[in-house]
C-alpha cells in the first residue's frame, strides 16, 4: 500500500484529479492524506468534496483555516468573505451530508513516522499532545456545540499555550496552531500579522519548525498552509502548500517508513487567484516526479 500526502488542494478539482491521475492512485491499493484547505479560493470546491467523500476509507482529509470557515459560514455565524468560492457548496442539494462530512473529518494524524497537520505545531506539544489537542477540536465539531465554537473561534488571543487554559481560550490556542500558524516565539507565542516567507520572521520570532525546543524534532511534520514558503523537504519537516490556487503546483509526497525514501510528484496549476503580495516561487513550474533522497 502506498501512502501519500497532499497539499492545500482550495477548490481545484481539476488539479487534484489530474495529480491522482498521475500518482497512479487507486482506492483499492493506496491512501491518500489531504493536509487541509480542501476547499476555497479555487473554482470547483464542490467537486473537491465530494470526490473525497466518495473516497472515504482511502482518504484522510484534515481541516485547514478555510474548511473551517465553510463551516462557520455554513452554521450561519460567519458571512461569506470577499474572494469565497464556496457558494456551490452553500446551494447544493447534497450540502447538508457534505457540511456533516466535513465536520466529522480531522486536524491531525500520524502514520509512518510522520506528524500530518494543516499549519503547524506548537513547540511545547509532543506527537501525543498534538493528537490529544487536535481530538478536542474533532469533539466538538461533531457535538451540538459546533456552532457556537465557530461562532468563538475567531480570534489571535490567547496566543501561548497553557496546559491550564479551559474552554474556548484553549480551543481558539489549539485550533490557531493546527490551522493557522507560521511563526513564533521560543517559548510558543505565535505570530499572525506575517504571511511572507521564512526569512521575514519578525524580530523575536522564528518559523514554528526552527524552533530548537522543539518536542516534534524526532518525527518528520507534514503540513501545508504556507504558499510563501516554497518547497521545503528534511528530515523533520515536510512543506508541501506549492501555491495550487495561485497559478503554481499541486504536490503529493509518497512517504516511506524512511525519510529517505520519498517521492515528490507534482502537476501544474492554472492560476485561480491573484495574490495580493509577491509569493516566493512555488517550487518550480513543471510537473514531474523527484525521488528525495536525502542524506540521513
Amino acid at each position: 500500500m502506498a501512502l501519500y500526502c497532499i497539499g492545500d488542494v482550495q477548490g481545484c478539482n481539476a488539479a487534484l484529479g489530474q495529480l491522482l491521475d498521475e500518482i497512479g492512485y487507486s482506492p483499492s491499493r493506496d491512501r491518500i492524506v489531504l493536509l487541509g484547505d480542501l476547499v476555497n479560493r479555487g473554482p470547483d470546491s464542490l467537486g473537491v468534496l465530494r470526490r473525497l467523500q466518495r473516497l472515504e476509507g482511502a482518504a484522510t482529509c484534515l481541516l485547514g483555516n478555510h474548511d473551517l470557515h465553510l463551516l462557520a459560514v455554513a452554521a450561519g455565524v460567519q458571512p461569506v468573505r470577499r474572494g469565497d468560492t464556496i457558494g456551490d457548496i452553500l446551494e447544493a442539494p447534497d450540502r447538508s451530508r457534505l457540511i456533516e462530512w466535513l465536520a466529522r473529518q480531522s486536524l491531525a494524524h500520524f502514520e509512518r513516522e510522520t506528524l500530518m497537520v494543516h499549519a503547524g505545531v506548537l513547540p511545547q506539544w509532543t506527537v501525543t499532545d498534538t493528537l490529544a489537542c487536535a481530538a478536542e477540536i474533532e469533539s466538538v465539531l461533531r457535538s451540538p456545540a459546533r456552532p457556537e465554537f465557530l461562532r468563538d473561534m475567531y480570534g489571535n488571543d490567547p496566543r501561548r499555550w497553557s496546559p491550564e487554559l479551559q474552554g474556548i481560550e484553549r480551543l481558539r490556542v489549539v485550533v490557531n496552531a493546527l490551522t493557522r500558524l507560521r511563526f513564533c516565539s521560543r517559548d510558543g507565542t505565535m505570530e499572525f500579522e506575517t504571511k511572507e516567507g521564512a526569512d521575514a520572521a519578525p524580530p523575536g520570532y522564528l518559523p514554528w519548525f526552527d524552533i530548537p525546543e522543539r518536542r516534534t524534532r524526532d518525527v518528520t511534520v507534514a503540513f501545508g498552509h504556507w504558499s510563501t514558503l516554497g518547497w521545503l523537504d528534511r528530515r523533520d519537516v515536510l512543506a508541501l502548500d506549492s501555491g495550487c490556487v495561485w497559478g503554481g503546483q499541486l504536490t503529493a509526497v509518497r512517504l516511506s517508513e524512511d525519510p529517505r525514501d520519498r517521492e515528490r510528484i507534482t502537476v501544474r496549476c492554472p492560476q485561480a487567484q491573484n495574490p495580493r503580495a509577491v509569493r516566493a516561487d512555488p517550487g518550480g513550474n513543471e510537473a514531474g516526479r523527484t525521488p528525495l533522497n536525502r542524506p540521513a
